[in-house]
């Protein structure tokens, strides 16, 4: 399995909309692809974020940075 073909099931993945026999075909594939797990794992903890509904407050520096770099990049056309 290829990280695109992972990528293009991830949603399944998560969801658990997936075969047995597929998600063993993901999880192999998991265990030889760090970035594929990482990118697992980030997801995983977003989505836990997103639910919880938890507020984060960010130092001001931070949020102006951040603030930044969006205007920055959306006036370059995201």
């Amino acid at each position: 399995m290829t990280c695109s073909e992972f990528l293009a099931l991830l949603d399944d993945m998560l969801d658990d909309a997936i075969n047995p026999e597929l998600r063993g075909q993901l999880q192999q594939h998991l265990e030889t692809c760090d970035h594929c797990e990482v990118t697992l794992n980030t997801t995983r903890k977003t989505i836990q974020i997103y639910r919880s509904h938890e507020i984060y407050d960010m130092p001001s520096g931070l949020r102006d940075r951040l603030h930044a770099a969006i205007m920055a990049r959306c006036k370059k056309g995201c």
